[in-house]
């Protein structure tokens, strides 16, 4: 049988995203294994050039990066974490990429994401993050579509 020592659960605070974590909260508590919460700051926008009034670019990305934090904090906080060890992990940087990267350098054993299921038009224009963690991650990935 394969054990799982840690899954990765990365999350966009969708209602598909908190679809899916019932299921790497529900395989954590079955394998008792170690939960990663992950929430990317997607940072491809450049701002530069945007006026913001009363907002430096250094207090702006400070203060994304707090709010979720906070965000991600209330997350885990809603939810029966009882008897779970999790850890909570906010990076910025290109979602797929990060997941990615995290898993690997965790050692995750299982990435676990919910996906939108977009096709055409949007899935070309806003990309799928899940589909570049299926085809580029070392570890096992399952998806999770909110009927």
């Amino acid at each position: 049988m394969i054990k799982f020592n840690t899954i990765l659960f990365a999350t966009d605070f969708s209602e598909n995203s908190d679809y899916a974590f019932d299921y790497a909260l529900t395989m954590a508590k079955a394998f008792s294994t170690k939960l990663l919460i992950i929430h990317v700051i997607n940072e491809p926008v450049d701002l530069q050039g945007f006026y913001v009034p009363h907002v430096t670019f250094d207090n702006l990305g400070k203060e994304i990066a707090e709010g979720a934090e906070k965000m991600l904090e209330n997350f885990c906080n809603a939810k029966n974490m009882e008897n779970v060890e999790y850890e909570k992990i906010v990076v910025s940087g290109v979602p797929g990429d990060e997941v990615i990267r995290e898993a690997k350098e965790r050692s995750a054993d299982l990435i676990v994401l919910g996906t939108h299921g977009r096709t055409g038009l949007n899935r070309f224009l806003f990309g799928s993050t899940a589909e570049k963690v299926v085809r580029l991650a070392e570890s096992p990935v399952m998806t999770i579509r909110k009927p």
